[in-house]
């Protein structure tokens, strides 16, 4: 993206914020008036007060009431601009959080944590400059600029040509100069983007870098990281240091020209002392806007290296999309289908599921098992359009789930995952995340359900106990258990449990599977077992291999298969049950009367 293209949109942000642009003007126009007003009084000083002794006492209110306007001018212009600024700031943060939030899970797995985090704090911040700060000294001290220049040439023309005619030599350097800034802070927002990766998995993984020791590798990691971005910065200081040099010198040509032409002129009678006064204090007022304007276009430069990067982001769309006019999906009553279903994440993995067919009808449990990388959490997450498929289709009544709203879809789905996912929230405000408008009464009936009141209520401030980062306060059972409980509270028809219990010891897995079978009752639900003793009781058990299915049947069915995958899975786990394994009783699930759905390879 060009420069102007990536300023033109930076700016469009301010289009909603017009009305308080035009007052900054206004206020502008005040702060140059006053700016200049006050130098132009030195000839009256001189020409009229010293050597007549008249119109002192308009000199006098004249330089109160310009400073006043130019104060004014000042106060308000930054204050309109800073506020803008803001306001601009805030829409493009919320926007790319929005943009960040509705990608789909391949984007997640290509960026990481601390980089994304790194794009809506730093570069966000970065851009604020351009839009406040940055905007508002180019406007007003360009206005101020012109207010000099005007009334330089009102002065003596011929003498203002002679000290201005050097500033277009400068140009080209700075311009230059600006290039190398652009270049340069591109490369400190990437290495401020790895420092926020880095601590990001430091701080998330504490507890592992404790457990190895490797709290002094990871400051090392840091340490570099933080060097590499203290060079870069240190090349943007070097790049910014070259300005107020430049400008001495351009000063320096200004006003040697004017001091040596205006000397002439006053000894040939062409111009007063008062007249050369004014000129030389009109020069010396013209070098603060002029050194602004020339860090102007550096700050500038920095903002367009951080807007690249954010607009980069939100030119990127990974994200599921509803088709136009998509209607709600009806409530699942029947059947849900996978047709054919291929799926690859990229070119370099083009065969993750392959052709696979099955269906399954309302209150069945279907669980899904398989070799590491098989495909089994791929395939459930298919089902909420967390990804779409390659090829083939998945319907819910029939219907092609990306024919329907993903709202609505989403809505009749439940997830329980291995990985329990928590906020920063009370432990109420984790249970009602999927239902807003829960009673507290829906709430402890759900937690009761999950059977997480009993160690609810002793939590201090029990359903107002804030639960801490990630949950990190509970346990790791109960933090499944009030993931559960939202899941109950939620009350979708259709469930998704993946490896829900292979992480937990055997009081927490007995309490969370009396939990799951009262969660599954009545619900279709797709279970992904680490354990196969877990799922005896299901209506049929999908065998994944290579991300295919190879095998399909109950339990007993697929354990009467000898040479087949199920059995071989169950003999190596009834191994290590017999070297110490706990065993765990089989997910209890109340009866669906329903008969197994047509399950086809």
């Amino acid at each position: 993206m060009s420069q102007p293209s990536t300023l033109r949109r930076l700016f469009r942000y301010s289009r909603p914020y017009r009305s308080r642009l035009a007052w900054a003007v206004l206020a502008m126009v005040f702060y140059a008036v006053g700016n200049a007003g006050i130098p132009a009084l030195i000839k009256t000083v001189f020409d009229d007060v010293l050597q007549n002794q008249g119109g002192l006492a308009f000199v006098v209110w004249a330089i109160i009431g310009l400073t006043l306007l130019k104060g004014l001018g000042s106060y308000g212009s930054s204050y309109l601009m800073t506020d803008v600024g803001q306001r601009v700031v805030m829409d493009l943060r919320n926007e790319l959080y929005h943009h960040i939030l509705k990608q789909s899970a391949g984007f997640f797995a290509q960026n990481t944590t601390g980089a994304l985090t790194s794009k809506l704090n730093n570069d966000v911040g970065q851009v604020q400059q351009a839009v406040s700060e940055t905007a508002g000294d180019l406007a007003r001290e360009s206005l101020a600029m012109v207010g000099f220049a005007a009334y330089l040439f009102y002065l003596d023309p011929r003498l203002a040509t002679f000290c201005i005619i050097s500033a277009p030599l400068i140009v080209y350097p700075l311009a230059r100069l600006g290039q190398r800034v652009r270049k340069t802070t591109r490369k400190s927002q990437e290495a401020l983007a790895r420092l926020s990766e880095i601590s990001t998995d430091g701080l998330n993984g504490h507890r592992i870098v404790k457990a190895f020791g490797n709290e002094g590798k990871e400051a090392t990691r840091f340490g570099k990281a933080g060097y590499e971005l203290f060079r870069t910065n240190m090349k943007v200081t070097a790049a910014l240091s070259t300005l107020p040099p430049l400008m001495e010198l351009l000063g320096g040509l200004g006003l040697a020209v004017a001091i040596w032409y205006g000397a002439r002129e006053i000894a040939s009678g062409a111009l007063t002392i008062g007249e050369l006064t004014t000129f030389v204090a009109m020069l010396f007022a013209m070098y603060q806007p002029a050194k602004k304007l020339s860090r102007v276009n550096a700050n500038l430069q920095q903002a367009i290296a951080a807007a690249e990067r954010i607009f980069h982001t939100l030119d990127t769309h990974t994200e599921v999309q509803d088709k136009p006019n998509a209607p709600a999906l009806a409530v699942f009553k029947g059947r849900i289908e996978f047709r054919d279903v291929s799926f690859g994440y990229d070119a370099a993995h083009p065969n993750i599921l392959r052709r696979v067919s099955f269906a399954a009808t309302a209150g069945q449990m279907i669980a899904i098992v398989g070799r590491s990388g098989a495909g089994k959490t791929t395939l459930v997450n298919l089902l909420p359009r967390f990804y779409d498929a390659t090829s083939g289709a998945i319907l819910i009544d029939g219907v092609d789930i990306r024919d329907v709203t993903l709202a609505s879809l989403r809505q009749q789905i439940g997830l329980v995952t291995q990985e329990t996912v928590l906020f920063d929230d009370t432990v109420a405000g984790n249970i009602a995340y999927g239902k807003a408008d829960a009673s507290l009464a829906e709430i402890e009936a759900a937690a009761q359900a999950a059977h997480a009141h009993e160690f609810i209520v002793r939590l201090p401030q029990a359903y107002q106990a804030r639960i801490g980062e990630r949950g990190q306060r509970l346990s790791g059972g109960q933090r499944q258990r009030l993931a559960i409980a939202r899941a109950i509270l939620r009350n979708a028809p259709i469930l998704i449990l993946d490896e829900a219990t292979s992480a937990l010891d055997t009081e927490s897995e007995l309490l969370v599977q009396e939990a799951l079978a009262n969660l599954m009752l009545n619900r279709t639900s797709f279970v992904i077992a680490h354990r196969l003793s877990t799922i005896r009781r299901a209506d049929a058990i999908l065998v994944l291999e290579r991300g295919r299915i190879v095998e399909v049947g109950r339990h007993d069915e697929l354990l009467a298969k000898p040479d087949g995958v199920y059995a071989s899975l169950y003999e190596m786990q009834l191994l290590e049950v017999r070297k110490g394994e706990r065993v765990v009783q089989p997910m209890e699930r109340a009866p669906s009367g329903v008969r197994v759905a047509d399950i086809r390879k």
